[in-house]
């Protein structure tokens, strides 16, 4: 989970981060994928340009995965 990592996660820190609170995570997520994707994250930059983002919500039977493609 490391930033450097092969699978870097969480770069802007995650749910914990923010205190949770309901409605505006998915979206602060969200935004955290599309400036990795366009190379705007600053000091959180995942080195390589990453091309694919990959966000997912809720539990089942309730959830969405949503897959950004640069």
């Amino acid at each position: 989970m490391d930033i450097n990592g092969k699978l870097p996660v969480n770069t802007d820190g995650g749910l914990m981060s923010r205190g949770h609170p309901l409605g505006t995570t998915a979206a602060a997520q969200i935004i955290e994928i599309i400036k990795q994707l366009r190379g705007e994250a600053g000091p959180r930059q995942i080195p390589g340009n990453p091309k694919i983002g990959f966000h997912s919500m809720g539990a089942w039977p309730n959830s969405a995965i949503t897959i950004f493609k640069r």
